[in-house]
């Protein structure tokens, strides 16, 4: 016993010793230019030295269980790891790992001395282009969202996705322990017992909810769902840089936090978005990634891993509270406190619903359904999309089909619709409203849907959307000449649709709102909506 507990104080003692030295080299840093100015960016785990053209990034001398940095190998390795890992998504930013040579009070870049420390050296960028700064300034464009799903989609597409042999990454029980850890450590750093209560709550929640979803966890790590992804993707780890979002700084200590479902990995930037008050932006994100990638199925873990990420948030809090002075600790404790605040909000029983749009094309049923998905944290289920999904083409692409041919003969729309439906199913199963995006012209597949609310025991509508004649034909036209959207309508479609058209009526009517897209104001139109259901 004596032994052990002299090794644990050694340990401590030269982990203090090491802390020490890296903060007297960082304030020591050699400056590359006379009187330029050096900045010093501190985290939980690490110091980020900003000079002259490079930014060098140092791993804190600590041991916090989910990470090991006490030793110098091991921070040398996990240089190594990071640069390789990043180079993924951002190898034009990360350059090599350099030894750090000289003393702690005089370093030097460099050199032939030995390795007193070692950093991952990066290509400057400008740190007003991060997402979460440029947000608070409302300056992040819908487009620059769309974008990140995109970029996101791609990776995980092109990610591994063959867990190492002899590996458990993505299991049950490896997600379980890791939302339980997070709990433990967060009653570990939070001073006096702080939200204990609500810790408790969230504790059980978890618990009864990770034993639920355990077997669609383990058929999703079998399916392949689970890849080496980036692992912390938050908006501070994302950057505008030459008007693309450029993601960085990815989970390179520790595999566990990497090789996850990629749902996990999204819910973090769902919750991020959510937590600083754009919701909007949130469920746009999801839907552009979603409609991508497919995978709906995703969404039963989606509110599972909202929470674990909260509780991810508030842990780095309140690890860093205990590091800062008493001014930044109560910053901290408060910033732990919101994200705990979200991780309570986020497990309170959802609303669903089920919107059905009707309509030509070009009457904005995608612009209402857009619109509904952002104020309503709702999932759209687009027909043009599921459509081409079914024979393996992607949302863009033109599949050379005839009028009432090739995938818009009268096989692939029921073909179509019965996907929708499904889906639809799968999505409200899930705990989250959906809004089906579809011509929905025929009184068959109206009926589909107001049949399959009605066994869910869900609100129902549907929004007929209208415009003027001339109004359909311009859009359609502008549309087609772009040539950036999954529908492939034109003027002679338009006039097939007119004729084939079943219009509403009887119990459909009852359950009807009629939108003049051409007139109807946003906030007109989701209040409607929000009197109906």
């Amino acid at each position: 016993m004596c032994a052990i507990n002299s090794s644990t104080e050694d340990s401590g003692s030269a982990l203090a010793a090491a802390a020490g030295a890296q903060a007297d080299l960082v304030r020591s840093w050699p400056n590359p230019v006379a009187g330029a100015r050096i900045r010093l960016v501190e985290t939980h785990i690490s110091y980020v030295v900003l000079a002259g053209r490079f930014a060098y990034k140092i791993k804190k001398a600590v041991n916090l269980g989910f990470l090991d940095f006490s030793s110098l190998e091991k921070r040398r390795r996990c240089c190594d790891d990071e640069v390789r890992l990043n180079r993924r998504l951002a190898p034009e930013i990360y350059l090599d790992v350099i030894a750090l040579t000289g003393t702690s009070s005089a370093p030097r870049i460099g050199g032939d001395g030995e390795a007193i420390e070692y950093a991952v050296r990066m290509r400057r960028f400008p740190q007003s282009g991060l997402l979460d700064r440029r947000l608070a300034r409302n300056a992040v464009e819908p487009a620059v969202i769309d974008a990140l799903a995109d970029r996101v989609a791609a990776f995980h597409e092109q990610a591994a996705a063959r867990c190492p042999r002899g590996t458990v990454y993505g299991s049950p029980g490896v997600v379980r322990e890791a939302m339980a850890m997070n709990v433990l450590q967060l009653r570990r750093y939070l001073p006096g017992g702080m939200h204990a209560g609500l810790l408790d709550e969230l504790e059980r929640w978890s618990e009864t909810v990770g034993a639920g979803l355990a077997s669609m966890m383990d058929d999703r790590r079998l399916a392949g769902w689970v890849r080496e992804c980036h692992g912390d993707l938050h908006l501070g780890n994302v950057a505008l840089v030459r008007g693309h979002p450029l993601i960085f700084d990815c989970i390179e200590f520790n595999p566990d936090l990497r090789w996850i479902d990629v749902i996990n990995e999204i819910a973090f930037m769902v919750m991020d978005l959510e937590e600083r008050g754009r919701p909007d932006y949130a469920y746009r994100f999801l839907n552009r990634y979603l409609e991508v990638t497919g995978d709906y199925a995703g969404l039963a873990l989606l509110g599972y891993y909202k929470v674990y990420r909260a509780l991810v948030r508030a842990k780095v809090a309140a690890i860093r509270g205990g590091q800062e002075d008493r001014a930044a600790r109560r910053r901290e404790i408060k910033v732990c406190g919101q994200y705990l605040d979200y991780a309570r909000r986020s497990i309170l029983p959802p609303k669903r619903s089920l919107v059905l749009l009707h309509g030509l094309s070009g009457s904005g049923k995608s612009r209402v359904a857009q619109m509904l998905l952002e104020a309503r944290a709702a999932v759209r289920l687009r027909s043009d999309v599921e459509r081409k999904r079914l024979v393996g083409l992607r949302p863009g692409a033109n599949s050379r089909s005839t009028i009432n041919g090739g995938i818009y003969g009268e096989e692939m729309t029921a073909a179509t619709y019965a996907r929708l439906a499904e889906l639809s199913r799968q999505v409200l199963a899930a705990g989250y409203p959906v809004v089906v995006d579809a011509a929905s012209l025929k009184a068959w597949q109206r009926k589909t849907f107001r049949m399959l609310a009605q066994e869910l025991a869900v609100p129902f509508l549907i929004i007929a959307c209208r415009a003027p004649e001339d109004v359909l034909r311009q859009r359609v036209v502008a549309r087609a000449r772009v040539g950036n959207d999954p529908s492939e309508a034109d003027p002679a479609v338009l006039e097939q649709q007119s004729r084939a058209l079943e219009p509403l009526a009887g119990a459909e009517l009852e359950r009807c709102l009629a939108v003049d897209s051409s007139a109807c104001s946003p906030d007109d139109l989701l209040r409607a909506v929000a009197s109906c259901c």
